[in-house]
């Protein structure tokens, strides 16, 4: 698929496969794919990691991608309960958002 600018899109899968083998190779993170469906719980991000002991969870989008009015109020539900929370695009904003996480005491 092309977008008008002719650069080829990158699909979610594949955004979401690139954060999650760099998460396993992380040696302080325990990181696995929220598979919704059928038993799982709507508006839960795509990707629920523990690092460096805390929780942190990931909605992965597209550039083009937006968050659902359940993916927003959970992502802030797990801010407030003092996890991390993002809706992100790429390998580099998870990067830079695991960069701000404090090991949990």
């Amino acid at each position: 698929m092309l977008s008008l600018i002719g650069v080829k899109s990158v699909k979610e899968k594949t955004i979401t496969n690139q954060i999650l083998k760099y998460l396993k190779s992380e040696p302080e993170c325990f990181a696995f794919k929220e598979h919704g469906g059928l038993y799982g719980t709507s508006g839960t991000p795509d990707i629920i990691c523990c690092y460096r002991g805390k929780f942190v969870a990931f909605e992965v989008k597209t550039e083009q991608g937006r968050l659902s009015k359940l993916q927003e109020i959970t992502i802030e539900r797990i801010q407030q309960a003092g996890g991390v929370a993002a809706k992100v695009t790429s390998l580099a904003e998870v990067k830079d958002i695991l960069k701000g996480v404090v090991p949990a005491k």
